[in-house]
């Protein structure tokens, strides 16, 4: 708990040492029903300022939840923007309640059924392309997450150099849920947070609001919800490139913050006891003694979301996390990648299918994992996961030679 000390009091959201250029994030359950058009550019909007462009999200009556057109336009535009002098920095914000819900997994698990694999790939090669380009960016960036931001929404977002989060702000990584795994440079980004509250939050989808977020470094600016439209004006009056300008002007419209103390962050003490094991099982025993030794109901809510979990996913994700703490963002995306188009193979599992048939199609909430059980995981099927490709598969190609991260 003392790592939190300094973090939990009066946390406010203008500190430059926050700027750390940080992380990414993965593909993740959407609500949405199947579309059968897909008008990009009505979903993915655009405003023109004095010296910066605003990149608007603009689906939402499917949470903003993110199409391969979508991301495809996204890369499009920032590229053009960062090779444009004249534009000095870019933000992205969304309309409607969320900012964005991660990929479309309903019309990934369409499309996949239509035996579309390699439209689903493309979705994956776009997006962590997408991710890489943020995570080199050039020009100062501000992500306005205000509302839900779930899965791969987190990495279109966070990798930039300025998060602003709100009062309405949600983020969270239930991939485990649905039988896949938290990706698009989420591996990178939770492998980096305190202790272990990156692995515990993979494996339990559990939720951080915006005051947590800052709390642990994933926003660098709290602003209430109600402040945006001041904050948003004020950026729009900007003619600048400076970095230190745009952190200047957050700054005039950060709050102070007080995490509650019923929040998960002060449960940090318990997290890194039971989730620094080296296996699931492990974990799960050690929420199992915490819970009869102390009757704390938190720990009972912590072992039903991991029952409730795609056995494989778990052994996948926490292996997936362990990795990316000693790796760059670029190396996280292409292990990631492989693991993503294991998960729609169908080579090792159906999980994928089950969790998202379970949850989202048909909505009975009862996936028959395939294996049931985290004994039945074994080791060569986690392993298949991480393997490289054969020369019939490529690999995520990403421009390293090129863009070299910074985060």
């Amino acid at each position: 708990m003392q790592r939190f000390k300094a973090l939990l009091p009066q946390t406010t959201f203008s500190s430059r040492t926050l700027c750390s250029h940080r992380r990414a994030f993965s593909a993740q359950p959407n609500y949405a029903e199947r579309e059968d058009d897909d008008d990009s550019q009505n979903q993915i909007l655009v405003e023109g300022r004095a010296k910066s462009r605003a990149a608007i999200l603009n689906r939402p009556t499917s949470m903003n939840a993110l199409t391969t057109s979508m991301v495809a336009r996204l890369k499009r535009l920032y590229d053009s923007w960062e090779e444009n002098s004249d534009i000095g920095f870019v933000l992205m914000k969304a309309r409607g309640k969320a900012f964005c819900s991660g990929a479309d997994v309903v019309r990934l698990y369409h499309s996949l059924n239509e035996g579309q694999a390699e439209e689903a790939k493309e979705f994956f090669k776009t997006l962590y392309s997408f991710v890489y380009l943020q995570g080199t960016y050039l020009k100062p960036h501000v992500s306005i997450l205000n509302g839900r931001t779930m899965g791969c929404g987190s990495g279109i977002s966070l990798p930039g150099m300025f998060r602003v989060v709100t009062d309405k702000t949600i983020f969270s990584h239930p991939e485990a849920q649905i039988g896949f795994h938290p990706d698009a440079g989420a591996s990178y980004l939770l492998s980096r947070l305190p202790g272990y509250l990156g692995e515990y939050l993979a494996l339990t989808g559990d939720k951080l609001d915006g005051v947590e977020m800052i709390a642990c470094r994933l926003a660098t600016h709290y602003s209430l919800n109600a402040r945006l439209a001041m904050l948003e004006e004020r950026l729009g009056k900007l003619v600048t490139d400076d970095p230190s300008i745009v952190e200047e002007s957050l700054s005039q419209y950060a709050d102070l913050v007080y995490p509650d103390r019923s929040g998960v962050l002060h449960k940090i003490d318990t997290i890194d006891k039971c989730f620094c094991h080296d296996t699931v099982e492990e974990i799960v025993e050690a929420l199992e003694k915490e819970a009869a030794e102390t009757c704390d109901q938190w720990c009972l809510t912590t072992l039903r979301k991991i029952r409730e979990a795609s056995p494989l996913s778990l052994k996948v994700i926490l292996r997936s996390i362990r990795e990316g703490r000693f790796e760059t963002l670029d190396q996280c995306l292409v292990r990631e990648y492989r693991i993503s188009v294991r998960g729609i193979s169908k080579h090792v599992s159906s999980d994928f299918f089950e969790g998202v048939r379970a949850r989202m199609v048909d909505k009975d909430f009862a996936p028959k994992w395939d294996p049931p059980s985290l004994k039945e995981v074994s080791e060569d099927m986690v392993e298949q996961h991480f393997l490289p490709f054969d020369e019939l598969e490529p690999e995520l190609v990403l421009p390293t030679a090129l863009r070299e991260p910074y985060m």
